[in-house]
């Protein structure tokens, strides 16, 4: 599970929480045991992706439910040789759905280790992906393919989502006849 949290569209770098790489694979900064940072620059604007590696245990239970409702974007992150770990992503993601009192939250389905034989098949993780509203992309941390295009897809999925938000709240200050109001 992957974790990411954007600051205000601020000058200053924007903040990111994820999980679920190795610091090598993203070329990180460890932070803490768990987290790494990594400063990147995505079309043009600067990200500071804060990355927490829950792996799904069990053990982080209680971080996972506050990183969930202070993070933005999510990878909800699977590996392909692996069915249960697939199914677990419908459990992650409903939490997830909880925790932000939200079914409108930026999310990205992940596959996991493509390098290796395959038990989930592609077509079927593109349907769940489609199923959700949600892109799709298979990654392999070892390799470190497609690991940066999982994670500049959810940076653009939360530029996506809050330009959504912001225009929603543009429309709701133009609804009286045109001369901008608060509605409350």
């Amino acid at each position: 599970m992957k974790y990411i949290r954007k600051s205000a569209e601020l000058a200053e770098p924007k903040e990111l929480k994820v999980g679920n790489f190795s610091q090598h694979t993203l070329k990180c900064m460890k932070h803490d045991e768990d987290s790494y940072r990594k400063q990147v620059v995505i079309d043009g604007e600067t990200c500071l992706l804060d990355i927490l590696d829950t792996a799904g245990q069990e053990e982080y239970s209680a971080m996972r439910d506050q990183y969930m409702r202070t993070g933005e974007g999510f990878l909800c992150v699977f590996a392909i040789n692996n069915t249960k770990s697939f199914a677990d992503v419908h459990l992650y993601r409903e939490q997830i759905k909880r925790v932000k009192d939200s079914d409108d939250v930026p999310m990205v389905l992940v596959g996991n280790k493509c390098d290796l034989a395959r038990t989930v098949d592609t077509k079927q993780a593109q349907e769940l992906a489609r199923s959700y509203g949600i892109e799709f992309v298979e990654t392999s941390a070892k390799t470190r393919q497609g690991v940066e295009d999982a994670f500049y897809t959810l940076v653009r999925e939360i530029r996506h989502h809050r330009m959504k938000k912001l225009n929603s709240r543009e429309d709701r200050k133009q609804g009286c006849l045109g001369v901008s109001c608060e509605v409350m």
